[in-house]
């Protein structure tokens, strides 16, 4: 008789498997940009509608080898998730965990330690004033975490996703740490990421310049944040392309 433990995942056995491939495709992405670190850093999707079921990827599993059955489906109420044979990495439960116990807005976390966004969150003045579109996306819609008490374990994770209690503020700039973004898709999550960096790293550059900042009115800033709060399809078709690159390559990360 066959453990069944022992066969491997598959697209047949394996539910939620859009979300697992657009997830999937995101740690590709994140890889050949240089966003992640080592084997640390999680992104996480909720699957089920109150948000605490939630995929995430594997303990110590670098990003570019991210497969859409590796990912593992975890219950943020699951008291005994760190105990179990496929337990995830202690301050992605932490973190994670308690985000989608607590936010359930928050249906998809992307937290980084990206190099631009960690170099403004390391600035005594972490916050990102609107001198261009992309900085300007951000305006009024993230938080600075000035509190960092160490690894992202049970407490840290839950001191943290109080600050995401507010569904208006999907960045949160960790002082002293990196970055996390929400959003309502992976599509989302990841578009916010993927401009929340560039954003960090226009300003960082402006800043070496030594130069005045030409920095937009709060009344422009304001502006193009709300035009660009749901730009139509954008996110869509960001994730849409970034896949279909992954697909011309004969890239595994859908399997």
């Amino acid at each position: 008789m066959v453990d069944a433990s022992s066969i491997p995942p598959t697209r047949a056995n394996l539910n939620h498997w859009t979300e697992r491939a657009d997830l999937a495709a995101t740690f590709r992405w994140a890889a050949r940009l240089n966003m992640h670190e080592a084997v640390a850093n999680h992104f996480s999707l909720a699957v089920n509608a109150s948000g605490t079921e939630f995929l995430i990827n594997p303990n110590q599993m670098h990003f570019s080898r991210i497969k859409a059955s590796d990912l593992l489906l975890l219950d943020a109420d699951n008291t005994d998730a760190l105990e179990a044979a496929n337990a995830p990495d202690p301050t992605a439960w932490g973190l994670h965990a308690a985000i989608h116990r607590t936010c359930p807005h928050a249906r998809c976390v992307m937290h980084t330690h990206s190099i631009w966004s960690t170099v403004l969150a390391c600035l005594a003045d972490s916050t990102l004033p609107p001198i261009d579109q992309n900085t300007a996306t951000f305006y009024n819609r993230y938080v600075v975490d000035d509190a960092f008490g160490g690894l992202a374990f049970e407490e840290e994770g839950l001191r943290c996703a109080a600050m995401l209690s507010d569904p208006a503020k999907k960045v949160m700039i960790m002082g002293n740490h990196g970055v996390l973004v929400v959003g309502k898709s992976v599509a989302d999550t990841w578009n916010r990421l993927f401009y929340f960096e560039r954003a960090a790293e226009t300003y960082i550059r402006a800043l070496q310049t030594g130069e005045p900042l030409r920095i937009l009115s709060p009344e422009i800033a304001e502006k193009t944040a709300t035009e660009l709060d749901d730009y139509p399809g954008q996110a869509e078709a960001h994730l849409g392309e970034l896949r279909a690159i992954l697909d011309a390559e004969n890239n595994p990360y859908a399997t």
